[in-house]
């Protein structure tokens, strides 16, 4: 805990670069070969990562390493100080800073000196104002570039990307923080374990803070379940290191089998809408393993817009999400092979799809479905194959796997060419035998009728050739003279011309009906996915980075980016996806929404058909743009018309109840100083007693102004120490002066000291007194009690009481609920009550007082009052635990 660290106020004030490598300061020529960074990482302080870092060093000095401390922060710890052994130590550099004295590590002599391994603990420093550079990661990446080998420490609430966990689970901001990029660059990261259970019997047993330190640590940061908790962000963090790490050494050494060091799981989504119970599924078979990796996947087409219902997708997407998986979406016309592809990718151990919805005859006439055929070339994954409750006509004729790799244009009419060559040499056999039953009359029509079926599916072009070759067959096979390219009689001629002409009009009009329909379902898809995507930043369901990882799921892209000009420069407004374009020359497709702001995208190249969709994505992305920036306006502008009711409010309060006491004032001294009139001594102690009352409730109300305004605008400072209850109560009392008489007290003996400010904790009881005092007519109690850490402290009265609707606004400022005067201030007691309360870290809520009127409970944290004994150091380990 770096709060006892008298340069924390100093490291507070440091900030780090947003860009780690650009920070790097240029003091030494780089040398052939660049130094290697060890990182002892640990899940808190006193785990034993600088003895780790020590014996380290120790170790490679015994091999003949020439190793030397850069700097080494033992805690006053008598094991570290130890274990530092024979390791040459460079000595500091001395910084003066605000008339005091630091020590920081001297870079300049590390180079100068130039060991072969250096030792620099706490890698997340920030060095005092003045030094060389603002962090000490910068400090050891000049150390790697000269070639010199560093050893360092990390405590896992310093690295940036979990900092906002760690303050939501300790309660405790961490100010000093390192880049992830600079700690993931290091070539080994060893992480430094210990359980909750054991770290907490070092810190009993003094090895880890002082004495005097060791019960407000363990009773606050040190608690088993924030132990516990940082434990697991190290572990998991460390986690993912190795699997980056796995999957390169795969992808470099071109390994698709899937390798189970960790269960992960993928489902396949179809669009439909069951498939949310794949999802669940999928979420319990993760959950029965061990906590594995949840993954879903779509296959989408790769000639267009989506093929399933946007708005189900999004909502299966939203549902992975909330099972803590991820979302993927991936083009591919073989949704087998595809799958497949992506479960070795992302070296899952198990598949879960639906079962196939293809009826029995139509697997047997194009082959199975894509669950059978993910079984056969899925190799050692597991698939779990789900039934439905809904059968259905699958979309795609996923048997006919090696189609799918063609374009769709090349596959029809190689899909039609073959049907049409069947049909036309079925149809000619099937009519040879029968010709002594048959004229050419009927021959004629069925050869039209399978060349009308071929059109429907082949196309124009492949239509007009089977007519052509139809009417060769006709000649040939069924035109006297038979087996003979030539034609005796007129009206057979004549009969074989119409019938080439009918069979070529009537393809063309088929193709062009099917052109329509195909455009009417790409026109049905566009109007889904903008009415999805429309609907959903209406209702405000999607934030502007959802909706453009909604347009990079749909069209497939690798990443993103919303483009604005500025000064005649475009720049990057927001992005999703791996290296987004920042300029209209670095994307793929680039589309513009208006004068001011564009897409622009990395990926495939588009149809042209899609620029209309996409312009439509730009449009209600620049609008989410800028509904974001309005919203982040009026919340900047919230404060400012909060200030405006406060400060019309505190005009229309203080147009009296200031002028009163004033008032009051001037006109017992005027009267005193008047040289006309004679005042008796009794007269003159009457006037200058009202002159005095008048001036304190003037002072007081100054005095609840300026701490309104401190309050309102963040400014309060809070001192929180031990603080004895019976002391704070009596000094409350002094503060209500001879109504004091009217107030009882009820405290346990045995009761906690609280944790608050001393000063404010006297303000809000004596604001409270005060408050009921002022509306009830019998006796006060205070009564404190604790509960678990708490402690409890109540004013209670017995007069008129508050209605349950009134007792939020009766804490606001300049409300008094139920006076009839404005005589008695300006309605600032309650409201600063809460404020203070809230400032210490607790709460001040109203209850109903059984039989009648009101009780203002404080609640604050409790405070340790007694340290407990260390154990004698000649108990064993285990007695002392």
């Amino acid at each position: 805990m770096k709060g006892s660290d008298p340069t924390e106020a100093v490291r507070q004030t440091e900030q780090v670069p947003s860009d780690p490598a650009a920070a790097l300061p240029q003091r030494s020529p780089a040398p052939t070969t660049r130094g290697t960074l060890r990182v002892y990482l640990g899940a808190a302080p006193g785990v034993g990562k600088t003895y780790a870092m020590l014996e380290e060093g120790n170790r490679r000095l015994s091999r003949g390493a020439d190793v030397v401390i850069g700097l080494v922060e033992t805690h006053g710890r008598a094991h570290t100080r130890d274990a530092m052994g024979k390791l040459e130590v460079i000595a500091r550099r001395h910084i003066r800073y605000r008339d005091r004295d630091f020590e920081e590590m001297d870079t300049d002599a590390i180079l100068s000196r130039h060991p072969d391994v250096v030792l620099v603990d706490e890698l997340a420093h920030s060095n005092v104002p003045g030094s060389p550079n603002a962090k000490r990661w910068e400090d050891i990446e000049i150390l790697l570039a000269a070639g010199i080998d560093v050893l360092s420490t990390l405590n896992i609430q310093h690295l940036e990307s979990v900092n906002d966990v760690v303050e939501k689970v300790t309660g405790i901001p961490q100010r000093e923080t390192v880049p992830d990029a600079v700690v993931r660059q290091a070539e080994q990261i060893q992480l430094v374990d210990q359980t909750p259970e054991a770290l907490r019997r070092r810190m009993a047993h003094g090895n880890i803070y002082a004495a005097e330190k060791v019960d407000a640590a363990l009773s606050n940061y040190f608690r088993a379940g924030n132990l516990t908790a940082l434990r697991e962000l190290a572990l998991l963090w460390v986690a993912d290191r190795v699997e980056e790490g796995l999957q390169r050494y795969r992808s470099d050494h071109d390994i698709v089998e899937s390798w189970e060091t960790r269960e992960r799981v993928v489902v396949a989504l179809s669009g439909r809408a069951e498939d949310a119970a794949l999802i669940r599924r999928a979420a319990r078979i993760a959950v029965r393993t061990g906590g594995a990796a949840l993954s879903s996947v779509h296959i989408a087409g790769s000639d267009g817009l989506l093929g399933a219902d946007p708005t189900a997708l999004t909502s299966q997407r939203a549902l992975t999400e909330s099972l803590g998986g991820s979302y993927h979406v991936v083009r591919g016309d073989d949704p087998a092979t595809s799958l497949v592809e992506f479960a070795r990718a992302m070296n899952a151990t198990q598949l879960v799809l639906g079962a196939s919805r293809r009826p029995q005859l139509r697997a047997r006439l194009i082959g199975p479905g894509v669950g059978a055929r993910l079984v056969r070339i899925c190799g050692d994954i597991d698939v779990h194959i789900v039934p439905h409750d809904k059968p259905g006509a699958s979309p795609r004729f996923a048997g006919l796997a090696w189609l799918n790799s063609l374009r769709p244009s090349t596959r029809r009419t190689l899909t039609g060419s073959t049907l049409a060559a069947l049909l036309l040499a079925l149809s000619t056999l099937l009519l040879s035998g029968e010709r002594s039953r048959l004229n050419l009359i009927s021959d004629v029509l069925i050869f039209l009728l399978v060349t009308l079926a071929i059109s429907t599916y082949a196309g124009v072009i492949v239509a007009v050739v089977s007519a052509v070759v139809a009417s060769a067959l006709l000649n040939y096979y069924f035109t006297p003279p038979l087996h003979r390219f030539t034609i005796s009689e007129r009206n057979n001629a004549l009969a074989l011309a119409v019938f080439v002409i009918v069979a070529v009009l009537v393809a063309v009009l088929v193709d062009r009906a099917e052109r329509r329909r195909r455009e009417a379902v790409r026109a049905s898809a566009e109007a889904n996915t903008l009415a999805a995507v429309a609907g959903s930043v209406i209702r405000g369901e999607s934030a502007l980075a959802d909706l453009l990882g909604q347009l990079r799921e749909i069209f497939g892209m690798r990443s993103v980016a919303l483009l604005e000009r500025v000064d005649g420069q475009w720049r990057r407004a927001r992005s999703v996806g791996l290296e987004p374009p920042q300029t209209p020359e670095e994307a793929d497709v680039f589309v513009t929404a208006d004068e001011t702001t564009a897409l622009a995208m990395a990926g495939p190249v588009l149809r042209a058909d899609d620029q209309r969709v996409l312009r439509a994505f730009a449009i209600q992305a620049a609008a989410a743009l800028r509904t974001e920036r309005l919203a982040d306006e009026a919340e900047q502008t919230e404060p400012l018309r909060e200030l405006d009711r406060t400060r019309a409010a505190l005009l229309t309060a203080v147009s009296h109840d200031l002028r009163t006491p004033l008032a009051g004032a001037k006109a017992a001294v005027s009267s005193l100083r008047d040289p006309g009139v004679t005042f008796s001594e009794d007269d003159r102690r009457e006037l200058l007693a009202a002159a005095d009352e008048s001036l304190d409730r003037l002072s007081r109300l100054v005095a609840n102004l300026l701490d309104m305004s401190r309050l309102q605008a963040g400014a309060m400072a809070v001192h929180s120490v031990p603080v004895e209850v019976e002391d704070v109560i009596a000094l409350a009392l002094d503060s209500v002066g001879p109504a004091a008489d009217q107030v009882g007290i009820t405290n346990p003996p045995t009761l906690p000291p609280v944790k608050a400010d001393p000063g404010l904790l006297e303000r809000v009881l004596g604001n409270l007194l005060e408050n009921a005092l002022r509306i009830a007519s019998g006796p006060i109690t205070i009564a404190a009690s604790a509960r678990a850490d708490l402690v409890e402290l109540r004013v209670i009265d017995h007069g008129p009481g508050l209605p349950v609707q009134a007792r939020e606004s009766a804490f606001a400022p300049f409300q008094r609920f139920g006076d009839s005067t404005n005589i008695q201030g300006v309605g600032l007691g309650l409201a600063l009550a809460r404020g203070f309360t809230e400032a210490m870290g607790g709460t001040l809520v109203p209850e109903e007082t059984p039989g009648g009127g009101l009780t203002m409970v404080v609640t604050l944290e409790a405070a340790i009052r007694d340290p407990l004994p260390l154990a004698p150091p000649h108990l064993a380990e285990g007695q002392r635990s």
